[in-house]
């Protein structure tokens, strides 16, 4: 039968995609590959042909580890679903050469795809807002643990590193910004608070 163009919805799709991990350490990536291939050998319509895992590899202090999947895939959404569902970083269509999509697959596709970068971009928001919340109480813990380790006298900048297990290079930054806010001064190479 010669081949022609198939309904996307109906159309089992061939394809080869790579699948990455990245983390440490070494046994959990290897680990976390192979129970993500597991999943999605248990998803009834993704038939994993073969699974061709790579070795670890190692990447600037992490390890990274990548698998070469042979699948069939029952219909193109079902193929779009995957790809937002694990990431592949490549996916190559070796069957069949073309399809016949309907508007309602390209309208659910791009309604899928809205719906879940808003879900993204909610995630993100969420976590800016707490890494400012975050931060701006990690600077209060610090300061106050420089205020309270001057509260006994003035100190140098190397016992002041001491007593707050901070380095001297990071810590300046933070004895700079309460100098600016007139709560300790410096004379000479000490660092006391500021008598009200």
């Amino acid at each position: 039968m010669p081949e022609e163009k198939l309904i996307a919805e109906q159309t089992h799709i061939r394809c080869k995609t790579i699948i990455e991990v990245l983390g440490k350490p070494m046994g959990h990536v290897e680990d976390s590959i192979r129970d993500y291939v597991e999943k999605i050998k248990k998803d009834s319509e993704l038939i994993v042909m073969n699974a061709d895992f790579s070795e670890a590899a190692e990447k600037k202090g992490l390890w990274a580890v990548f698998v070469e999947l042979d699948m069939v895939v029952k219909g193109i959404q079902k193929l779009i679903g995957f790809c937002f569902d694990y990431m592949p970083s490549s996916i190559e269509i070796t069957k069949p050469e073309e399809f016949a999509v309907k508007k309602s697959t390209v309208e659910n596709f791009i309604n899928d795809l809205q719906a879940r970068l808003h879900n993204v971009d909610m995630v993100v928001k969420r976590q800016k807002n707490e890494n400012t919340f975050l931060k701006k109480n990690l600077v209060k813990a610090v300061s106050n643990t420089i205020l309270l380790s001057l509260a006994t006298g003035g100190m140098t900048m190397e016992n002041l590193s001491r007593a707050t297990g901070i380095a001297e290079k990071e810590l300046k930054v933070f004895l700079d910004d309460l100098i600016r806010e007139d709560k300790i001064k410096k004379e000479d190479d000490m660092y006391s608070l500021v008598k009200n």
